[in-house]
């Protein structure tokens, strides 16, 4: 299994603020996360300003629609790989190798049929382009729902006693459509390793640092824990992004990471 490696969730409203902030962690990062909240105020543009600066992008747009609309969606996004050229130059005139898009998330609420289109459709762009094929992950149960809430959103024949549960049926049928991976919580995590194996991508949000404000999220981690139960990546935004000195703060949880890998 590779080493965990950091992901910065640049969940921010403008452009300018996420240049100021990759900018400003400099070397120390190379994969962001764009979501929807970024996404919806500028668009692509976030994605590509990343890849000219040479980092790996994680594209959380949570596709969930019909299998021949996200398919389509997906495409677009690995699209994205090709919208700067492959090297600059900097200023002292170093090269600098362009960045990819990395991974992207679809909800495995969408159902085998919608993974599996967008599973193929990733393979099959990436080809035609000749750049990277990008991770497909599934994401489970957000870490903003406990017990309570998720068991008053579940759909269609989900009957579960328990989150743990409800997780690992739909990491299931995520690995039988064909998907690389998961998004879960640390909580569920060391389950999910033990399942699947340990090429299969496990993908953990809502990672605080000990004693940082949980703020909505309801089931967190520290790194180190994500870390000891089998987490690929850890997706930290807020403790970073709204640090006084964000770089100092991505150093700090790489360090963590670091010792604990």
């Amino acid at each position: 299994m590779k080493k965990p490696e950091l992901i910065v969730a640049l969940d921010v409203d403008s452009l300018a603020e996420l240049q100021e902030i990759v900018d400003g962690i400099g070397d120390a990062v190379k994969i962001y996360k764009v979501g929807s909240q970024v996404f919806t105020s500028c668009g692509p543009a976030a994605a590509r300003f990343l890849m000219a600066r040479g980092k790996e992008v994680f594209l959380d747009l949570k596709f969930h629609d019909i299998p021949n609309t996200v398919a389509h969606a997906v495409a677009n996004a690995v699209n994205l790989s090709t919208a700067v050229g492959r090297s600059s130059l900097t200023a002292s005139g170093q090269e600098v190798r362009m960045g990819e898009l990395l991974m992207y998330t679809v909800h495995t609420s969408g159902g085998e049929e919608m993974m599996r289109a967008a599973s193929q459709a990733a393979a099959q762009t990436a080809e035609t382009l000749k750049v990277r094929r990008p991770l497909t992950v599934g994401v489970t149960v957000l870490t903003s729902q406990d017990q309570k809430t998720q068991a008053a959103g579940l759909t269609g024949g989900e009957v579960s006693d328990n989150i743990l549960t409800l997780v690992l049926k739909r990491a299931e049928a995520a690995k039988r459509a064909g998907l690389d991976g998961v998004v879960s919580s640390c909580a569920e995590a060391s389950a999910i390793r033990k399942e699947f194996g340990k090429d299969f991508v496990i993908v953990t949000p809502g990672i605080r640092p000990a004693g940082a404000d949980v703020g909505d999220q309801k089931r967190v981690a520290t790194p180190s824990l994500a870390v000891q139960s089998g987490s690929s990546f850890l997706v930290v935004g807020r403790p970073i992004v709204k640090a006084p000195d964000p770089q100092q703060a991505a150093l700090k949880i790489l360090e963590e990471i670091q010792k604990s890998s």
